[in-house]
């Protein structure tokens, strides 16, 4: 793996050196842009407005646009020398219980690498991190901007997972739904729950490239696609309920469940 980030994890009065890798990598399935009369390859390409031209990406810079239009260009040496503290640090600001953190704010997350004789205070927060429960609140800019962060313990090393600031989180507004519901029906669905309750997530796989595949040979071939069809709402709430149980205990070999007392 190759270091994205190096730094230093700052808790009160102790420093520890660190390196931070991406954790996960994305396997998208790209599809190339065309232009439909004469299915020619569309590409993007950089203009100057200024002299009506293409100009090569090296050439390409970024600016600071102020309120009144001026335009302050920033380099790359203006960023590097930036007076953030958190631009070479993982600030900890203080520690709480992970199930504190609303998983809708988790954003992108980093192993977290010790640094040249960082070994004994990297695994002492490890450690201390997984017996408390708890979780340390950090800020550090990555990415060009600054980031609210947590460090978590995993298998044994450190994870720094990066989050959403609160006013990057939308209101829902009303969305949720008010309706009533009856003991029966919520005995039901727990029954439901209970009974499909087990899952090894790592057997799941992407389906959409295989789809994918599939519609480029019927476009190939000339043949034609078996769209599946979508569930339709159930008219019958109560039967649809019941019919899902007993599939359930049906598909997963399980006897009849019977409600909670």
């Amino acid at each position: 793996m190759k270091a994205t980030w190096p730094g230093m994890i700052q808790v009160g009065l102790v420093a520890l050196p660190i390196r931070l890798y991406a954790a996960t990598e994305e396997h998208p399935v790209r599809l190339h842009e065309i232009h439909v009369a004469d299915q020619g390859r569309v590409e993007h390409r950089r203009f100057c407005k200024a002299e009506d031209r293409e100009v090569p990406y090296e050439q390409v810079g970024r600016d600071y646009a102020l309120a009144d239009g001026r335009m302050v260009p920033i380099t790359e040496e203006d960023l590097a020398h930036l007076p953030l503290p958190t631009k070479r640090t993982v600030d900890v600001l203080g520690f709480v219980p992970f199930e504190d953190i609303d998983p809708i704010s988790f954003a992108r997350p980093y192993y977290v690498g010790p640094g040249p004789g960082a070994d004994r205070p990297y695994a002492l927060l490890v450690e201390a991190l997984a017996r408390t429960g708890h979780v340390a609140v950090s800020k550090v800019a990555l990415r060009s901007r600054e980031r609210l962060a947590l460090l978590r313990p995993r298998h044994g090393m450190l994870i720094l997972q990066t989050l959403l600031w609160q006013d990057e989180l939308r209101d829902p507004g009303d969305l949720a739904p008010s309706t009533p519901l009856t003991d029966r029906e919520l005995e039901l669905a727990e029954l439901l729950i209970r009974q499909l309750t087990g899952i090894n997530v790592g057997e799941v796989h992407d389906e959409y490239a295989h789809a994918l595949e599939q519609l480029v040979d019927a476009k190939i071939t000339g043949g034609e696609l078996v769209e599946p069809t979508e569930p339709a709402p159930p008219l019958d709430l109560m039967a649809a309920l019941e019919e899902s149980v007993h599939a359930a205990e049906r598909a997963h070999g399980r006897p009849p469940a019977r409600p909670r007392p």
